[in-house]
């Protein structure tokens, strides 16, 4: 496969590579990893739940409930080599160059694919396909060889009915939001029969459990037991059609496909998603770069489409960078389909603009890592970066950075040329937040070149006016005419604080007003600010070339929030476990735990980082021998395996400190966080 890298199996404090070396018991305490359920044996006795995995399984991103969009939607099922490749190592892996897609704004609805029984989304997808508002479907699949798991399923009713109540049972457990159903293979008329029960219960019972939920048929076997692709909805598959919640119909549709299919659904003609495979078996148009000639008919007969594949670009060697393949691709798609949703929804609203994978990892602009990594559960609200108002032919461009970090592994760059008097603006996020009384917190931090300089315009809108205010770091006379009104910023002291980065705040009250826009606005300084040489870390060789980093944008409604304190946690240990080489090297192995000890608090995080220190003894005191804690990795759920920490024999135990992180891009002090102490003396 092209861009991946294959990298040497290694075991460091349970981020782990591609590469497993001993056989996998999933009873045994081993580094977290999600995996599919292969037998239906496993399916009916609940194996998966007796997994050490189980419970770093689950997504802690919730999704509303919510009915899709009366619209055409976008469907995106992801296949890639069989699945479970780096997305696989639920606590992060080791390539910085993992697949990821960061265009959500273009989809409604994800399917993990892959062609094992029982496919259940690795959590990392599901995680940041909820903070984007999409929902995760998992797979179910019986192909040609798998005719005992058919004659087994399709029995009777009661067995469809019990393998379909575990399915439910699954996905509520997991966090994910439903199943694409795929049976390719053939049968009688009596498991046909049966097969509608399967679906038509696995449907209700999704629906009861889990509003919002989706069960979807994949165009495969017909009403009469044949399998027979059909690539158009009709009356060979509607019966399923008509008892899940749409259709994936196969790629070999033609040209007036999408109308007839259209027709054939009525009133549900959004709940029939024709099939594109990006690598274009078969596929009308082709695939690949021409995607596009697909979506375009789809569009103009106002039908969805499922995208099989799109790792296409990842996995097909291309002319350029996979960064820049990606972008193009679904900008291409982005042009042809013409509908971009909305986010922030609600507040508050962070992006660190993290995509998920890098190559180090940072602190308010201080790098605590420089290690490698990919962590699809770390990716923050991806922006759009659509130039909407550019000065000149040749406005500044916006792309990822994976150098110059303020939070997490990335940041958004600008660069180009850029006259004093001009400005360029960028769309970064498309909102839909209602505003009440309560003024809102506006915070983000930047860094550039001479005198480039970075504003964020948010735009508004009530009833009956549209506003859209500019927050600087100083007033400009330039910008007087072009935003209703320009607020100075106040810059902030922030502890540990980078001095190369500068984070600036100011205070918004538009009560009864939508939030809908945020954007990023590039100019320079004029002379009489007085602002040429501040924050001035990056340098710069032309007075009209311009270079900006924008590190994280925070809306909130509070400047600084209140963690609950260290003795507010329980934190414990499982399955401790001391190696010991024949070259005398001891390593440990240990499952950290940690909840808050009030069981009624609504306090919700979702991510942790974990950091280790090693302590001596001395007498009755114990000194640290490291200054600076060691950065472990993120935990997304209250649990984090530890796996081959070196024991020097100098120590006397670790620290092990849980620092916990909001929502809303705030970070608690190291010194104030939850910690555990393992003595590592008579081991």
């Amino acid at each position: 496969m092209s861009n991946l890298k294959l990298q040497k199996a290694a075991e460091v404090c349970g981020v782990a590579t591609m590469s497993e070396v001993v056989p996998f018991d999933p009873t045994e305490p081993s580094i977290p990893i999600a995996y599919p359920i292969k037998t239906l044996e496993e399916l009916e006795l609940r194996a998966y739940f007796k997994s050490f995995h189980y419970p770093f399984n689950i997504s802690t991103v919730a999704l509303p409930p919510a009915s899709l969009p009366n619209r055409r939607r976008m469907l995106v099922c992801h296949d890639m080599a069989g699945g479970y490749l780096d997305d696989k190592w639920v606590q992060g892996g080791t390539n910085p160059d993992a697949y990821a897609i960061w265009h959500w704004y273009l989809i409604d609805v994800f399917v993990y694919f892959s062609h094992d029984l029982v496919t259940l989304p690795p959590p990392v997808w599901t995680n940041t396909a909820h903070r984007h508002g999409v929902k995760v479907l998992g797979t179910f699949i019986v192909e040609g060889g798998g005719k005992d798991v058919r004659d087994t399923l399709l029995a009777s009713k009661d067995a469809a009915e019990m393998y379909a109540g575990r399915l439910t049972e699954l996905a509520v457990a997991l966090g994910f939001d439903g199943w694409l159903m795929n049976m390719e293979i053939s049968m009688n008329s009596q498991q046909v029969l049966h097969l509608k029960e399967f679906v038509g219960y696995l449907t209700q019972s999704m629906h009861s459990k889990l509003p919002g939920s989706l069960v979807i048929w994949y165009d495969s076997v017909t009403v009469d037991g044949r399998l027979r692709w059909q690539n158009e909805l009709n009356e060979k598959n509607k019966p399923f059609f008509d008892i899940s919640d749409g259709i994936f119909v196969n790629y070999g549709w033609k040209e007036d496909t999408p109308k007839s299919s259209a027709a054939a659904a009525g009133e549900r003609q959004h709940d029939v998603y024709m099939g594109i495979d990006v690598f274009g078996r078969g596929t009308f148009g082709g695939g690949g770069w021409d995607t596009n000639v697909a979506l375009d008919v789809l569009r103009k007969d106002d039908v969805s489409v499922a995208i099989f594949a799109p790792g296409w670009v990842y996995e097909h060697p291309q002319e350029t960078d996979f960064q820049t393949a990606q972008n193009k691709w679904w900008n291409l798609v982005k042009k042809s389909w013409e509908i971009v949703r909305s986010y922030p929804k609600l507040l508050p609203f962070y992006s660190n603009f993290d995509q998920g994978h890098g190559y180090q990892v940072s602190i308010n602009g201080v790098k605590i890592s420089d290690a490698s990594w990919n962590n699809l559960s770390s990716q923050s609200f991806q922006p759009i970066l659509e130039v909407t108002e550019p000065s000149t032919s040749h406005p500044v461009q916006a792309y990822s950075d994976f150098e110059e970090v303020f939070n997490g592994g990335g940041s958004i760059a600008f660069k180009g040329t850029l006259e004093p008097n001009c400005h360029t603006k960028i769309k970064l996020f498309q909102g839909e937040v209602v505003l009440g009384e309560d003024p809102l917190v506006v915070m983000y931090s930047s860094k550039s070149s001479g005198d480039s300089q970075l504003g964020l315009s948010l735009e508004f809108l009530s009833s009956t006016n549209k506003r859209e205010l500019l927050l600087v770091s100083s007033i400009e006379k330039k910008f007087s005419n072009d935003f209703s009104e320009v607020i100075e910023t106040t810059p902030l002291e922030v502890p540990g604080l980078s001095p190369d980065w500068l984070v600036q705040m100011g205070r918004i009250q538009m009560n009864g007003y939508k939030l809908t826009n945020i954007n990023t606005v590039c100019y320079r300084s004029s002379p009489e600010t007085g602002m040429v040489g501040e924050n001035s870390a990056l340098v710069s060789d032309s007075s009209s070339n311009y270079f900006a980093v924008l590190g994280n944008i925070i809306i909130r409604f509070v400047e600084n929030p209140v963690f609950p304190p260290y003795s507010s946690w329980l934190v414990k240990s499982e399955y401790i476990k001391w190696t010991s080489s024949p070259e005398g090297k001891k390593t440990l192995d240990i499952k950290i735990i940690w909840e808050l000890k009030d069981s009624s608090s609504d306090m919700v995080f979702e991510r942790y980082n974990v950091y280790v220190m090693q302590v001596v003894k001395k007498g009755d005191n114990r000194l640290k021998l490291q200054n600076v804690p060691e950065y472990l990795g993120v935990a997304h759920v209250e649990a984090f395996y530890v796996s081959s920490l070196a024991v020097p024999s100098s120590i006397s135990g670790f620290k092990f400190i849980i620092q916990v992180c909001g929502v809303d891009g705030s970070i608690q002090k190291l010194e104030d966080s939850p910690f555990l102490y393992v003595d590592a003396e008579g081991h």
